[in-house]
């Protein structure tokens, strides 16, 4: 079922121009102003692809790398030449890979979600599929998973098929339901209300009590995980929310919305603007529409890098009065981006079939 393989990594840099809209304390400037490009160590392609890439994440420890594409593979490999590979593998899925997330406390797990239902836990050690897993045939698309930081638990969001010619349309309506990691078993389904908007972004607090969800109705959820309840929720986008990140210290939560604007929310003071920024120059180019944007929080919570329809992405200075940068150029769209937990280093694949590493000063 499995093939075993890495593909060369082979260094790269490019140079070009980009301008970006900026904005200070939350108020958009009518300005543009080019954002430096990063300065970098070094950075590493893989080329292990054949198709675009749909997701890449770091594991736990940050020495594995797990990265899939919309032809149904996911290839775990490592970027380090120190590292050992006996965890590189090739896994054929059958479907689409909508989502991808490593198991908390340790490197072992892999969990990938498709876009037929399919749920699998990917032993990296022994090599195989451990569990097997579906949603009801009333919610095939798994558009995110996460895992627990402290419970044995998962949770997925899987949507139905919509029938619009939108995106919003076709995204449908949502689930959301925990898993037990130890049983193998859906425990609960959390409460959305009849006929909710599908769910596209999930994320835990450090200690696991807090699920965030963001929804296609621009709408941010909170949950309390011991008791299965939904706490709060607050309209925050104008249009389909499509990543949402809590902030380092908790205090605040991220979200991207379609629209390209990203809001910091102020959790202690429900609907307070702390940050904001439009990156919608970057989502306006070409296809750039067919993938769901993504962010990612560099480990001290002071960089926000943005996936982008065009070859380069923005990577926004969080704290301080720095201006914000630009990753180097892939050749295609920048689909899926990952902060590695502990170092000054991020993940970008791209429609280029192509995942880099990068590490920046």
């Amino acid at each position: 079922m499995c093939s075993f393989l890495l593909y060369p990594l082979l260094s790269t840099a490019y140079l070009s121009n980009v301008g970006l809209n900026t904005t200070e304390n939350g108020r958009e400037l009518q300005r543009e102003e080019e954002f430096p490009e990063v300065k970098v160590d070094f950075q590493e392609t893989f080329l292990g692809h054949t198709s675009p890439i749909s997701r890449c994440r770091f594991s736990t420890s940050g020495d594995n790398i797990a990265s899939a594409s919309v032809d149904g593979t996911v290839r775990v490999w490592t970027y380090d030449s120190s590292t050992p590979t006996s965890r590189n593998a090739t896994i054929y899925c059958g479907a689409e890979i909508m989502s991808l997330d490593w198991e908390c406390k340790s490197d072992r797990l892999l969990l990938i979600g498709t876009a037929d239902g399919g749920i699998k836990a990917w032993n990296v050690d022994a090599k195989r599929v451990v569990c097997d897993l579906n949603t009801t045939k009333a919610f095939p698309r798994v558009l995110d998973l996460k895992c627990s930081p402290v419970e044995p638990i998962f949770v997925s969001a899987a949507a139905s098929r919509g029938n619009g010619s939108s995106n919003l349309d076709k995204m449908g309506f949502a689930s959301l339901t925990v898993w037990n990691m130890k049983m193998w078993k859906a425990m609960t389904v959390l409460p959305l209300g009849e006929d909710p908007p599908a769910i596209t972004s999930l994320c835990f607090n450090h200690n696991g009590k807090i699920l965030a969800a963001s929804a296609a109705d621009g709408m941010i959820h909170m949950f309390d995980m011991s008791a299965g309840l939904q706490i709060t929720g607050w309209p925050a986008h104008d249009s389909a929310i499509s990543s949402v990140l809590f902030g380092p210290d908790e205090t605040s939560i991220f979200s991207l919305g379609t629209d390209g604007k990203i809001f910091e929310w102020n959790l202690h003071n429900q609907g307070q603007v702390l940050w904001s920024r439009d990156c919608s120059r970057f989502f306006n180019h070409g296809n750039a529409e067919a993938y769901k944007h993504e962010m990612g929080l560099d480990f001290n919570g002071r960089r926000l890098l943005v996936t982008s329809g065009s070859v380069r992405s923005p990577i926004y200075q969080i704290q301080g009065h720095m201006s914000g940068l630009r990753t180097l150029p892939h050749s295609g769209a920048i689909t899926t981006v990952h902060w590695h937990p502990t170092l000054p280093m991020f993940l970008t694949g791209s429609a280029d079939h192509s995942v880099r590493v990068t590490s920046i000063s």
